[in-house]
């Protein structure tokens, strides 16, 4: 059997490595023990904050509902209420924008969910 040299491969998973910990502080930039550690602990925190980051933009949205509501002589709870009772699609994403941007929209987007009870 000939002989396999495998420090090409070793050396370019060391490379990745390293480029993935580039503006890292301390050894974790440069030591590849550590950058392997510092990876694993930057991916569950990337996976977790992904999550915190779409909960943080779910309450922005209601905060800026509930200022387009009140504007417009209604609150929070009672428009979401009126939105579920008349099937409406639209959702806090759109309505939040629709507050923030484009008020008089949002008031008849309310005048028309609340006079269908």
């Amino acid at each position: 059997m000939p002989r396999v040299k495998r420090g090409k491969i070793h050396m370019k998973r060391r490379r990745n490595i390293l480029k993935q910990v580039k503006g890292y502080r301390w050894g974790r930039k440069s030591k590849v023990k550590l950058a392997k550690t510092a990876i694993l602990k930057a991916g569950t925190r990337a996976f977790a904050d992904r999550r915190i980051k779409k909960r943080t933009a779910r309450a922005l949205w209601q905060v800026r509902i509930n200022a387009a509501a009140r504007i417009a002589g209604t609150k929070y709870s009672a428009l979401i209420n009126d939105l579920k009772k008349s099937n409406s699609e639209i959702d806090r994403k759109i309505l939040s924008e629709l507050g923030a941007k484009y008020l008089e929209v949002f008031k008849a987007v309310v005048e028309k969910v609340t006079t269908k009870k």
